[in-house]
């Protein structure tokens, strides 16, 4: 925690010099003769019971005081906020093997359940687009603030062929603002030359890349460019059956190739085997990737805390003290 001004705080001091006045006002002894008529009264405002309730007044007022100060010093602290901006780009394994319906109704269904509330997790200052890839990618919607034409696009996902991760990753990296799609011909793309403005990608898929360029090597080209990629996988490596037209395919979840292109790509991997889990994952991605630390003044918070502990201060003196009396 920081303080703007944290001159203030010097004033801390003076409060165990309060305490020590206050202590010594009530230890002092009575310089004349006190006659109390009522010893039953006197024992029991005396007792062991009753001298916690005593202190309780004075120590929630020190407290309070302390609270007041903390405020005046403007106290700041590291807080979750909506992020200002950013942009983040979904990239759906839309291949036949989404087909399953080992999540109910399909796992291409489940995603897109997924991918809305994703969409609805961030910020709305943050600009989302949509990649596909089967056997080639494609990108879909642009990164755009507009959420309606978005979530039409979800709901119009088709199933196609193969399975082309690394073609989805890089497709993705190119729709980012500030990554520059290679030249036709086998060029490269120029190398970054200062900081890229900030790009998340979140990959989803559910078997194994059997197209394109690899996905390991695509994630190689994310990091230097700047790109964080979080990847979720559908299904387990055992894999399940498909059945498509008449034959019988087995799709399996290639986890150490999409956990692989996480870490090399700053990001992380999870992996869901039903429809719950999925929607559980996209909903923690949309809060952490659209929310930031930001140094936030609390000001109001050491207020709050001050009033309350004065108010406490004054009940439990009327309450508890008085009531000992």
């Amino acid at each position: 925690m920081n303080f703007e001004w944290p001159f203030v705080l010097w004033l801390l001091v003076a409060l165990p010099l309060l305490a020590w006045a206050y202590l010594r006002l009530q230890l002092r002894r009575p310089r004349g003769v006190v006659f109390v008529p009522n010893v039953e009264m006197l024992a029991r405002a005396a007792g062991g019971r009753g001298r916690w309730r005593r202190w309780a007044p004075p120590a929630l007022y020190l407290f309070g005081i302390a609270m007041v100060l903390i405020g005046l010093a403007r106290p700041a602290a590291p807080l979750p906020v909506p992020a200002r901006e950013g942009v983040v780009v979904l990239s759906i394994d839309v291949s036949r093997s989404m087909l399953a319906d080992d999540i109910r109704p399909s796992r291409l269904d489940g995603a897109k359940m997924a991918a809305h509330e994703f969409v609805r997790a961030l910020p709305g200052g943050f600009r989302v687009g949509l990649v596909t890839f089967s056997s080639y990618a494609t990108t879909v919607v642009p990164p755009t603030a507009d959420r309606a034409r978005l979530h039409d696009a979800i709901d119009l996902l088709t199933p196609e062929y193969a399975t082309a991760i690394g073609e989805g990753l890089l497709e993705a990296i190119w729709s980012l603002p500030g990554r520059v799609r290679p030249l036709a011909g086998g060029a490269t793309s120029p190398a970054p030359t200062g900081k890229l403005p900030a790009g998340v990608i979140v990959l989803l898929s559910d078997g194994q890349s059997n197209r394109g360029t690899h996905p390991i090597e695509a994630s190689r080209i994310a990091r230097a460019l700047q790109v964080k990629v979080y990847t979720v996988g559908i299904g387990t490596p055992e894999g399940t059956t498909l059945n498509i037209a008449g034959r019988s395919i087995l799709v399996r979840l290639d986890e150490e190739t999409l956990r692989g292109m996480a870490e090399t790509a700053g990001g992380a991997y999870y992996r869901t085997t039903n429809l719950r889990e999925l929607r559980q994952v996209y909903r923690h991605l949309g809060r952490e990737i659209g929310w930031e630390r930001r140094p936030t003044e609390v000001t109001a918070l050491a207020a709050g805390a001050a009033l309350v502990c004065l108010v406490a201060a004054v009940v439990s003196s009327r309450l508890l003290v008085h009531r000992v009396l």
